[in-house]
């Protein structure tokens, strides 16, 4: 009996051609999240989770199920996060750090649509152009104007690729600042 099937799946598992994530780097990956957040370091945090990747395989765990999970524990790690910092600096530095957080973000997506990130060459491809500025409209006015938009929605943002598109890393920069920004402030 091999280690994967002696032990239950902590998560429904994919059936057929499909592939899922690799069960015991899920496995392991959840365990050391869960010993870092019990001993109460350092050495593990929200953004870690967020950034969080497994292999796909078949016979792996649902994708959806497993991304779902990591929400909640990055959620428990950046509620830990933002008591740390309220008990360190306060309730008023507290906000007026996250404050300055979310006007470093609306600087960023004051720039005109279109030219708000870098772009890759002709034969490069990145992210589809109007579909990221549709996602920065969503978050400046949120940030800004207080309109409706969930972590969850910001976390599940996917763009089609265009050559010549958005560079990916800094849209994805953005997105993961913005989702500090919003866990900090919940």
């Amino acid at each position: 009996m091999t280690e994967d099937s002696s032990r239950a799946a902590a998560f429904p598992v994919v059936t057929g051609r499909q592939k899922g994530y690799h069960r015991a780097a899920v496995d392991t990956f959840l365990d050391a999240a869960r010993r870092a957040f019990e001993a109460d370091g350092d050495d593990l945090g929200a953004e870690d989770v967020r950034v969080a990747s497994f292999p796909m395989v078949r016979d792996g765990y649902v994708v959806e199920d497993v991304d779902a999970a990591l929400a909640r524990v990055e959620d428990a790690f950046a509620a830990r996060a933002r008591e740390r910092a309220v008990r360190r600096s306060g309730v008023d530095g507290w906000v007026a750090a996250a404050r300055e957080d979310a006007q470093l973000i609306l600087d960023h997506l004051g720039r005109a649509r279109r030219h708000r990130f870098g772009r890759n060459g002709i034969l490069t491809f990145g992210y589809r152009i109007d579909e990221v500025d549709h996602v920065a409209d969503r978050i400046a006015g949120f940030l800004r104007d207080g309109e409706e938009l969930t972590v969850e929605q910001v976390r599940n943002s996917a763009f089609r690729m265009q050559r010549g598109g958005y560079r990916e890393e800094q849209v994805d920069a953005l997105l993961d600042a913005t989702v500090d920004v919003m866990l900090a402030v919940r």
